[in-house]
């Protein structure tokens, strides 16, 4: 899975309201990790942007909320999410307030495309935590070429089941043929 981006981000919790620095990383399938220290151990919250988030507002757009001491209002960003939740972020700067907030909202619209050589078509390809991404620079400026390699296990599950369903089978019916002698005796 790539990692789109990745650091320090004030994040308000949402019980007591208080300010807890969070080491966070942004993953290209949408994933918003939030973890106690960049050793990326100890997992605290996950956000699906992809699925939850409708609206991501930085700077002066976040009315009513209050940054944490010693950090002006441009850095504040708000993420809403479609049940009517907020989450409130602080950033160290407003240009890294801003290259959050860009690069949220460019995960959560965009989707990977994949090129299909057969249809001379690119289709699709939903991301999840199983796929492996690599990003390489493009032929040109500005261009860059994704690939997605699925995991070998996919598929897998429905192949052995599959297997045992013809192997219960199979012993049913040897077991009636093996009774089959003692039946014409």
């Amino acid at each position: 899975m790539a990692l789109l981006k990745s650091g320090w981000l004030w994040r308000q919790t949402a019980v007591l309201k208080r300010w807890k620095l969070n080491w966070c990383d942004l993953w290209i399938d949408g994933s918003l990790c939030f973890y106690k220290t960049d050793s990326r151990r100890d997992l605290e919250l996950r956000v699906s942007l992809k699925m939850k988030c409708i609206d991501v507002r930085s700077g002066l757009e976040c009315g009513g909320v209050n940054p944490p001491e010693s950090s002006p209002r441009e850095n504040l960003m708000v993420l809403h999410f479609r049940d009517g939740s907020t989450l409130n972020l602080c950033a160290n700067s407003e240009d890294e307030s801003l290259a959050w907030k860009l690069t949220m909202l460019d995960t959560r619209r965009n989707p990977v495309f994949q090129y299909d050589p057969y249809d001379d078509s690119y289709q699709a390809v939903p991301l999840n935590s199983y796929h492996t991404v690599y990003i390489t620079p493009g032929a040109g400026p500005g261009t860059h070429q994704v690939v997605v390699q699925r995991d070998p296990f996919d598929g897998v599950v429905e192949s052995v089941a599959l297997g045992l369903l013809a192997g219960v089978a199979a012993g049913a019916a040897m077991r009636s043929f093996l009774w089959m002698p003692l039946f014409f005796c």
